[in-house]
This record gives structure tokens, sequence and C-alpha cells, in this order.
């Protein structure tokens, strides 16, 4: 390491910062920080002190208040806190008090120099420095994502402790009807419990959401668990196929360090003939996003009933005609929860199977851009939904069973694009 080298202005600098008030080393070296490679701000400030020869006033710094002094506090606390969570980066952050703000902003005003280090960043480094010295661990800082981030609030002096989220990727199909994708509040309480839900607080009993969370909850001891799908099929409909691409979320795990193989075959036997998932990877927050922009074709098999007798022929002639964009202003069935506009999607595929050369039932296999709601496009939801199959075959016809046979993935992380048509029985 080579010797502090200052020049003359910067002693002046210094000597002029030393004749305002009591300063610390900290501060005293924070505008020179950028002097010299290898060196602390204290070295630098320590090195100033001797340099200028000024006298040294006591009392506390004027301009961090004595904020660098309570440093080691403030990692041993954060060590603390840490104990029994598994992280391999962490960051710290801190929020300066008003007066701190203020006085930070006249020190830089009236000592302006362009070597120097903000008492914010700083702060984090000195404190990160610390923490590291306690924790018997290794880690590194991150300043993206870090595994653990600690926020002190000076004014407070309180530490605010953020275990970021673990994130998992997989498909997962949905084996039985009645399930909802997520845990739904119940409608008559909200949440809050009550005897039309059994004091539960939930409109149905189990979910996909649940279902998969469970045992990863438990290893990871976590504090809750989001899942994030691509899309969501109807409670009433299964997902088959390759099943459809999800997140979930795991907020604030304490234990990172997953099993990612055994956890997979622990949430099939788990949720055995329920739901099962693919193997599980390790993700992040963008595929989140990814998932959430997705416009992925899907496949679908509808078991479809007629109000009265239609040909096979006059089916497969209607189920033609209606290929292209469908347009579809929002289903009554879901109006009290999205935005009611008009949506428009295309129809790309239909065929259809049917007992007989005419009959009041049909099998019909359907495939079209995300979004497209199909039970609409059969029933035509009262001219809300334009063309639709009733309105084309001039009989009313409506969904009696419906399956999710592909979603697509371009562009996911899988990359999986299949179709399973061996279990699309009801």
């Amino acid at each position: 390491m080579t010797s502090l080298q200052f020049t003359d202005g910067q002693l002046e600098r210094a000597a002029a910062i030393l004749r305002a008030g009591p300063v610390c080393d900290e501060c005293l070296g924070r505008p020179f920080a950028r002097v010299g490679r290898g060196f602390a701000n204290a070295e630098r400030g320590q090195a100033l002190r001797s340099a200028t020869n000024e006298p040294c006033t006591e009392g506390t710094c004027w301009v961090c208040g004595g904020a660098f002094e309570r440093a080691e506090a403030w990692a041993e606390r954060a060590a603390q806190l840490a104990e029994g969570i598994e992280y391999e980066t962490y960051l710290f952050g801190v929020r300066l008090s008003p007066r701190l703000t203020a006085v930070e902003q006249v020190y830089q005003e009236r000592f302006p120099t362009e070597e120097g280090e903000s008492l914010k960043h700083a702060l984090n480094r000195v404190i990160g420095r610390a923490f590291e010295a306690r924790i018997a661990r290794d880690a590194t800082v991150a300043f993206s994502g870090p595994d653990l981030s600690f926020l002190i609030d000076v004014a407070s002096e309180t530490i605010e402790v953020h275990m970021a989220s673990l994130y998992l990727y997989g498909r997962y199909r949905k084996l039985r009807r009645g399930i909802p994708q997520t845990r739904w509040p119940c409608r008559r309480c909200r949440g809050r419990g009550c005897a039309t839900c059994g004091y539960t607080g939930k409109q149905y009993p189990e979910s996909v959401e649940e279902w998969i969370a469970a045992p990863l909850l438990e290893v990871a001891d976590a504090a809750g668990a989001h899942l994030h799908g691509a899309g969501r099929e109807d409670v009433d409909a299964r997902m088959l196929g390759s099943g459809r691409p999800f997140v979930l979320e795991l907020v604030s795990p304490r234990v990172r360090s997953l099993d990612i193989a055994q956890l997979h075959e622990r949430i099939n036997e788990h949720a055995a003939g329920r739901v099962e998932v693919t193997p599980l990877r390790r993700t992040d927050r963008a595929t989140v996003a990814l998932l959430k922009e997705s416009q992925a074709s899907k496949r679908y098999r509808a078991w479809v009933r007629f109000d009265a007798l239609v040909l096979g022929t006059q089916l497969d002639e209607v189920l033609s005609d209606l290929l292209g964009e469908i347009e579809q202003r929002t289903p009554r069935r879901v109006a009290h929860r999205r935005a009611d506009r008009i949506r428009r999607r295309r129809l790309l595929a239909a065929s259809s199977v049917m007992n007989g050369a005419e009959s009041v039932e049909a099998v019909i296999d359907l495939q079209g851009d995300g979004g497209l709601y199909i039970k609409e496009l059969i029933s035509g939801d009262d001219g809300r939904t334009t063309p639709s199959l009733s309105e084309r075959l001039g009989v009313r016809a409506v969904v009696t069973s419906l399956d999710v046979l592909d979603v697509a993935s371009e562009g996911l992380p899988d990359g999986i694009r299949r179709v399973d048509n061996g279990e699309s029985l009801p």
C-alpha cells in the first residue's frame, strides 16, 4: 500500500473543515475518498489531521452526529437479527434523519469536492464491513437482488430486515375439477372467517397454490407463498397435457439451500390425485414478469351440449367459419373482477367429434390465443362474444366440461410445447 499524498489545496480544505467544528476521522476523510487506493476514509482523516496540524476540537462530530461511532453497534444488532437465516449475499441501507440530510447538504456545499463520498454511502459500507467481521460465514455485498438486506433508520435507531423471495419455476397439472389456481377469500367475509366458509376465510377449501406451496413453506421456513401462473384455467376446468407454466414465490425464506429434486417428489406425493408438478428449477423475479406478459396460445377440449339436434357436417362447417378474430366483451361471470372492455383474440384451429351423424352433444378441440374465453366462444354470452358457435349454428350451445390440453411455452424457461390427448376424459 502506498502512502497518502495530498495537494496543498486539499490540505487547505481539510484545515478549513477542522476549523469548522469537531469532526470525526470518517467525515474528515470522506471529501477525499478518491485520494489514494486501498485506504479507508478514517485513515485518510487521520492522515489529514496529522498533516494540517490544526488543533482538534473536542465533541461529537457536527457532520454525522456520531453516526459512525454507532456503526459497530448497528452491525452487532444486524448480525443478531441474521442468526438462523441462510444467505450468501447482503446489503445495508441507511435512512438518514432530516437533520443529518440537511447537515450533509450544507457540508457538501461549504466544502465542495469531486473526490468525495456521501454520508449515506460511506455509512452503508462501514456498517457492512463491521457486519462481515461478526458473522461466522462467507457472505458478500450484492447491490442488486441481495438475499438479505438491512435498512437502518438513524432517527429511530431501528433496523428493518428483508429476506429476498425465492423463486421456483415449473409446470402444474390440475387433475381434478373444482380447484382454483390460487387461494380465494370467502366472498361473504372477504377472508376474515364466517359461518359460510366454516371460519376458514376461503371460498374453496383447497387450491393449486396451497397444494404446491405446503411442503415448500415447511422446508424453506418461509412466511408465505404466491403462485404466479401463465394465465389460469376456470375452477371447474382441468389442466392437463404438459401443464401450465408457473413460478412459485416463497416469501421471506429463512432456508435457501433446498433439495429441489426431493421437493418435487414430495409435492406430487402430497397432492396426489389433485395436482402434480414437473421438476422444479430456480429462477428469478424476471420470469414472473415474463409469465404475465406471455400471450401463449392454448389448446382446449370442450364437451358441448346443444338445445337441439345438430348435424356433424354442419358443426364442422361452422367451426371452420369461426376461425379468425373473435371479439369478446368481458364475460358476465368474471365482470365483478375484470375490467369491462372489448378484447380481440383469434381462434386458430377447431375440430369436433360426434356420436353419429347428428347429436345434441359433441366434443370440440380448439386452439386459440391466450385470453380467449372458450365458454363464451361456444355460448355467445348473450351477444357479448361475436361471432360464437351458438350464433352461427342458430342453436343454443353450452360447455358442460372443459380441459386445457396445452399451454405453449415459446420464450419461457423450459420451452416445452406438447399436447397430451390421452387424458382428456371428463
